[in-house]
């Protein structure tokens, strides 16, 4: 009788645990296009967004979440659709390109008159407190004049969750994109 109790008993634990084991992929949201420029001819300026870099904590499949003020988790059920450098990298171009009018903003070489775009993302996590956290720094080259700027967000997230998480990380990353967007617009 034991045994069969034993048995039944380590059934049911295998039963709740292999739902745990069951994957989230996220994909950062691109966000509405604003009628941006849909080729070279319509623009006037060029911008080549060159990198996106984010660290090596980052650059795993899962998404970070920081549960301490020192310690960070890497998730390996809630995971990134796509390598998060490249996922920031395309909505960057997107947000741009739909940002700046008469700019043409692409992923590849442009040409020799173009602006090129570097962005190193040190942080871009869930924290333990409710935000998320996107931080890092851009250097832009305009015109052989290097323009750089660090960059500090936090932003609460309106729910529990990874999908909130990603949800609150994806409008921080379209709101340090429109940042850019307000600086590059100013140049000469």
């Amino acid at each position: 009788m034991k045994k069969w109790l034993l048995i039944v008993g380590a059934l049911v634990l295998t039963a709740c645990s292999s739902g745990s084991d069951t994957k989230s992929y996220y994909q950062l949201p691109m966000g509405a296009q604003t009628g941006g420029q849909s080729s070279a001819s319509q623009g006037h300026r060029l911008l080549w967004v060159e990198q996106v870099t984010i660290p090596d904590s980052l650059a795993g499949n899962g998404v970070v979440y920081q549960t301490s003020d020192v310690q960070y988790v890497i998730a390996n059920n809630n995971l990134w659709a796509s390598p998060l450098d490249q996922q920031l990298r395309n909505t960057l171009v997107a947000n741009l390109s739909s940002q700046l009018p008469g700019w043409v903003v692409a992923s590849q070489p442009l040409g020799s008159d173009q602006d090129t775009l570097n962005v190193n993302v040190t942080g871009f996590h869930g924290r333990y407190d409710g935000k998320v956290v996107i931080s890092g720094e851009w250097l832009l080259n305009h015109q052989g004049q290097l323009i750089k700027r660090p960059f500090h967000l936090e932003l609460k997230q309106q729910e529990d969750g990874y999908d909130a998480m990603v949800k609150a990380l994806a409008q921080g990353w379209a709101q340090e994109s429109a940042s850019i967007a307000q600086e590059i617009s100013r140049l000469p």
